[in-house]
């Protein structure tokens, strides 16, 4: 298989989709790696497996739709795999196997399959040291925009998710790309307060565009030196509340083509009445009850080059 994924918006080709079977018992409170999981559980919210699989399905059958190409994950007993974009993540011709947590480290095995495929030389495993998950990791046309933690409590944070040392090998990795880091708002058991990726805070889609939540920076002026690259009409502002149920996370089938939760009605309207997008309206609420939503699902291997 030829890797390639220079951005978040070309057309797709080729996706895995994460797993929404046998995902095993309902995690205990201090079993938790995210806020939102945290509450849900806390809440006694926690979803059922059989409205995973429903949501799961739905998105699946969008994607078939627009002509992708849909691999999944072996099925592991007893554990949750839906969330796909943290195993991995493909820049350019490369995959980058994420360091994740030990607590979803026997997640990798079930891409065996799906790894065998690639040019063994285009695979690349970080260094013990380098941490990174691929919702940090948001390509845009030359840039790479990672979204890092640098705070000195990083090891007692169980949502800091990548670290300064990552981003060093990445470019290293590929010397002709800008890497830019955005430092984000952490907090382990309140998800209005922190941000666990970048994609839950920035999104870019279409061609020129982006959605964006000012209060998920650490430092204001990174916002804002988002929205000067975007430009200001070019930009959807969303609210905490927005935030909260994951607006950001949304996920590009084309420029002109994103799947969205049925439930984001201000984004979805303003999306086609204002920016011209099709949105394919899915049901996906109870899966952002685990801390993530349709772009966290997902791991792009091949989108097809802009002419």
């Amino acid at each position: 298989m030829q890797l390639n994924i220079v951005n978040e918006t070309s057309k797709l080709e080729v996706v895995v989709l994460g797993q929404p079977h046998s995902m095993g018992k309902r995690p205990e409170l201090e079993e938790t790696y995210d806020a939102k999981t945290y509450e849900t559980i806390k809440n006694n919210s926690y979803p059922q497996e059989e409205d995973i699989i429903h949501e799961m399905t739905c998105f699946e059958e969008v994607l078939l739709k627009h002509g992708v190409k849909v691999l999944r994950p072996r099925i592991l007993e007893n554990c949750n795999q839906v969330f796909s974009r943290d195993i991995a993540f493909v820049l350019e011709d490369k995959i980058i196997i994420s360091n994740i947590i030990p607590d979803r480290a026997d997640e990798q095995e079930a891409y065996r399959e799906i790894f065998d495929t690639i040019y063994f030389q285009n695979i690349y495993n970080l260094p013990e040291k380098a941490h990174v998950e691929g919702g940090d990791i948001i390509p845009y046309k030359d840039l790479v925009f990672c979204g890092v933690y640098k705070g000195e409590d990083y090891s007692r944070l169980k949502t800091a998710r990548t670290n300064t040392y990552a981003i060093d090998f990445l470019r290293e990795l590929y010397p002709d790309k800008t890497f830019i880091d955005i430092s984000l708002k952490k907090d382990d058991k309140d998800p209005r307060k922190g941000i666990l990726h970048l994609d839950c805070t920035f999104m870019p889609i279409g061609k020129d565009k982006a959605i964006l939540y000012k209060d998920g920076f650490l430092d204001e002026k990174e916002y804002h030196f988002l929205v000067d690259i975007f430009g200001k009409s070019n930009t959807f502002e969303i609210t905490e509340e927005e935030m909260y149920h994951m607006n950001t996370n949304i996920f590009s089938i084309s420029p002109e083509v994103v799947v969205s939760e049925e439930k984001f009605v201000r984004l979805n309207n303003f999306l086609e009445e204002e920016w011209n997008i099709k949105v394919e309206r899915i049901p996906y609420h109870e899966i952002s009850k685990m801390g993530g939503l349709l772009r966290c699902s997902t791991l792009p291997l091949i989108r097809k080059n802009e002419e």
